[in-house]
Order: structure tokens, then C-alpha cells, then sequence
């Protein structure tokens, strides 16, 4: 480890172009920066730095040998993370992908708990609402609410349903009325949630009873609070995770839509990489995670299995 060092030195100060910077970034003071860089050139016998008044540039040397090095040093680095996660279920660095909504509302209560319980676990969390690619984005473990994903080269792990419904706003149905029925919905006041540039499609079920819906393509957002801050507004109607819109539910902002007819629910579920076995640490906090969400209250999660499948 000790005999790394200098390397690490040097590729911090060229990728930061600056002694000073590098030695921030590194926890130690600018003179020893300098030492321990002057020294390994000394050792390889080539400069590998140009210093001016304005910044540090690398030599043709040096570009070379931080061109070598560092995808080594990265390799390295990894091995070490995944040994200590391996010997140390407790200890190391997550990093979790989740979506937007559902992240804001959870993961602070949770991420709270879970380093009340592991203290020397270092959480890494991203939120996006788009299914990243969990392989190259560098990604432990994602959270989604989804269908599962289309890779199969991913381990993919239902923990349990996300009911939905149907809402709008008092003002809205004013204006456009009351539907009695799926058929009478204006598929262009439906606001559609994707990613992509197609609608959405609607699942709804009334006992035996289906209709399949395309809803409108005049908005399409890819964030339900946006969405139902849309719906709240009057500007159509949305369907969306109870979670979602429980709050303006409850203080009148929003109303449900045919309470009778209900959607297809999404799956909670947690994604993992390629992995022959989960990882302790990962293990740990996919635990930790299937726990907390069974004593959690404020979330009307569906443990049972979907009668749509």
C-alpha cells in the first residue's frame, strides 16, 4: 500500500492539475505534495509534471505513465473494495439507485435507521426515475417501482405491490365532469407517465371487468410528484402510486376517479448486478430494506401477490 502512494500523488495532482488542490483532495499539506512527486521522479529518472505560475501540466512522460497507471490503480482499488466487503459485511461503501419520489419520501427515515445500526457502512445514494444500467453506472444494488427490467443479465428481486389510483382535481372534473366509466375518459385530459416519447397505457379492473386505455400524449413527464402536481392544478387526470398523492387526497386538492375501477399496481422490487451471490453488504442491507418496509406505517404497501399476474 505504502509504495502506491506516490503514484496516487501524482495522478491526484494531474487530475486536478494543481499541488495545492491535490493536496486538499489528499488530506496532506502542499510541501509534502511536492516531495513525495519530485521524489518519484527522481526514482523513474524523467519529469512527469510542467509547473508554472498558473497551473501544472503533464509531460509526455507523464502522460504515459498516468495513462498506465491509473486504470491499474482503479482495478486495485476495486479488488480491495470487493475483499472488504466480502470479509466485512459491515463495514464498506453502498452505493444504491432509487427512484425520485419514492427516495425522497423513504430513504431519509431509512438511510437514518440503517446507519444507527451499521455506522461504518458509507451510503452512496443517487436518485433518478429512468432504469439506469446498474453495471456501468457503477451501481451495488437499485430500487424501482417498474415492471422488471428487460435485462435479463440482471438479478431481479420483488419485495412486494405498489397500489395506484386514479385522480384529479375537484376543478377538474367541474369542468370535464364525472366519468361513470373507463370509456368515458378523454384519453387527451389523461396525463401519461414515461420516460419516452409513446403514452402510457392504463390497466384498470372492476371485478371481472377490464379495459385497457391509452392515456393522452399531450403531457408526458417522467416524475409522479410532477405529474401530480399537474393533476392538482386541473390540468387532467393522472394515475399515480397511493403514496404519491395521499397527502393532496387528504387535503381535498386531489379526488380519486372511479375508486371502483382499479389499476394494475407496480412492483417494488430491488435490482442487483450480475452477481453468483449477493455480496454480505449488499445482503445486509437488502435485509435491512425487506425489514424496514414490514414495520413501516404511512406506506399502504401490498404484501400479497398481484391477482394480476
Amino acid at each position: 500500500m505504502q509504495d502506491l502512494k506516490p503514484i496516487r500523488v501524482f495522478l491526484e495532482v494531474a487530475a486536478l492539475q494543481s499541488f495545492t488542490a491535490a493536496a486538499r483532495s489528499l488530506r496532506m499539506t502542499p510541501a509534502s505534495v511536492t516531495r513525495i512527486v519530485a521524489r518519484l521522479e527522481s526514482e523513474i529518472g524523467q519529469q512527469l509534471l510542467l509547473r508554472t505560475t498558473r497551473q501544472v501540466s503533464l509531460t509526455s512522460a507523464g502522460a504515459v505513465l498516468a495513462a498506465r497507471y491509473r486504470p491499474a490503480i482503479e482495478e486495485f482499488d476495486r479488488i480491495a473494495r470487493e475483499f472488504e466487503r466480502q470479509s466485512h459485511p459491515h463495514r464498506g461503501r453502498l452505493a444504491i439507485n432509487t427512484p425520485m419520489s419514492f427516495g425522497q419520501r423513504l430513504m431519509p427515515s431509512l438511510v437514518e435507521s440503517f446507519r444507527l445500526a451499521y455506522p461504518n457502512v458509507e451510503l452512496v445514494i443517487r436518485m433518478t426515475d429512468r432504469l439506469v444500467d446498474i453495471v456501468q453506472e457503477d451501481c451495488d444494488l437499485a430500487i424501482r417501482l417498474s415492471d422488471p427490467p428487460t435485462d435479463k443479465s440482471t438479478i431481479w428481486r420483488r419485495v412486494c405491490e405498489i397500489p395506484r389510483m386514479i385522480v384529479a382535481s375537484p376543478q377538474f372534473l367541474e369542468l370535464h365532469g364525472h366519468p361513470s366509466t373507463p370509456d368515458d375518459f378523454d384519453s387527451q385530459t389523461c396525463l401519461s407517465y414515461g420516460g419516452g416519447k409513446e403514452p402510457e397505457t392504463w390497466h384498470l379492473r372492476n371485478g371481472a371487468m377490464k379495459r385497457t386505455l391509452t392515456a393522452g400524449s399531450a403531457v408526458i413527464g417522467n416524475n409522479g410528484d410532477f405529474l401530480c402536481a399537474l393533476a392538482a392544478s386541473g390540468a387532467g387526470m393522472a394515475m399515480l402510486p397511493e403514496f404519491i398523492v395521499s397527502g393532496s387526497l387528504k387535503s381535498g386538492t386531489l379526488v380519486q376517479v372511479l375508486p371502483d375501477w382499479i389499476p394494475s399496481p407496480l412492483a417494488l422490487s430491488l435490482y442487483y448486478p450480475p452477481y453468483e451471490a449477493l455480496p454480505p453488504l449488499v445482503a445486509t442491507f437488502t435485509d435491512f430494506f425487506d425489514a424496514y418496509l414490514a414495520d413501516l406505517d404511512g406506506f399502504d404497501f401490498a404484501t400479497s401477490q398481484s391477482s394480476w399476474d
